[in-house]
């Protein structure tokens, strides 16, 4: 039964996430608590850097389903998952019944008792990545349009403070902040750092100034840096080249 109003008490309690273990067990006992508060089936996380295409993830979905779902790649092509990354606002996933894959994903989501009717809340965080938090619940249409209007705030907060705290965990965050610059691209911004010009560069490298360039345009896109003194700075902070 939807409750008129969520426990805001409980609800604070289960925020508090620096009593949370900041592993992969403790933000999945995070989800679950979101679901039982707030009155949900089922509950997921991911965060996706785009630019390494570093991916981390929990859920509170059953193994049985975990394992079908990977086996059958829906990870590929999920419209739940990718159309909402793409996004700035919560999406309904009414919004997304028209996708050619919805359809084929949630055949087979059926059979596990899952059912098609759920909301994705996407957060685009500062190092290039994007985090989201889906979440779905099996009732009447009538009673999900109430409950998505009563709850819809408090799981925008619960998507930024998730995110937030998995994106400053030692061992979870490090893959999602962390980018893959090549060796030659290291080259390219310590030069840089130490004051030498494209064409200098080019010289020292056996390289053309316009391949400077794009080895510096690339490092500056994985970094998400706007300029290539920033881009120098947070290598430099990364541990990526020296400061000279």
């Amino acid at each position: 039964m939807l409750e008129a109003s969520i426990d805001i008490g409980a609800f604070v309690e289960i925020f508090d996430l620096d009593s949370v273990d900041k592993t992969e067990e403790g933000f999945t006992s995070f989800l679950h608590d979101l679901c039982e508060n707030l009155e949900l089936d089922y509950a997921t996380y991911c965060a996706v850097n785009t630019v390494s295409d570093q991916v981390i993830g929990f859920t509170t979905y059953d193994d049985a389903w975990k394992e079908h779902y990977t086996s059958q790649r829906f990870q590929n092509i999920d419209p739940t998952l990718h159309l909402p990354m793409r996004s700035i606002a919560p999406i309904d996933w009414q919004r997304l019944r028209e996708h050619r894959d919805f359809d084929r994903v949630f055949e087979h989501a059926r059979d596990f008792k899952i059912k098609d009717q759920g909301l994705s809340v996407p957060i685009h965080g500062p190092y290039g990545e994007v985090g989201l938090i889906s979440v779905t619940r099996d009732c009447s249409l009538g009673t999900w349009e109430k409950l998505r209007k009563n709850v819809i705030t408090e799981l925008q907060t619960a998507a930024v403070s998730l995110h937030d705290t998995v994106m400053q965990s030692d061992t979870l965050g490090y893959a999602l902040r962390r980018p893959q610059l090549s060796s030659r691209e290291c080259e390219v911004l310590q030069w840089t750092a130490a004051g030498k010009s494209q064409i200098d560069i080019g010289v020292i490298l056996t390289i053309s100034s316009r391949t400077v360039e794009v080895h510096l345009r690339s490092a500056r896109s994985k970094l998400s840096a706007l300029s290539t003194p920033q881009a120098v700075g947070r290598a430099i902070g990364m541990g990526f080249i020296q400061p000279k």
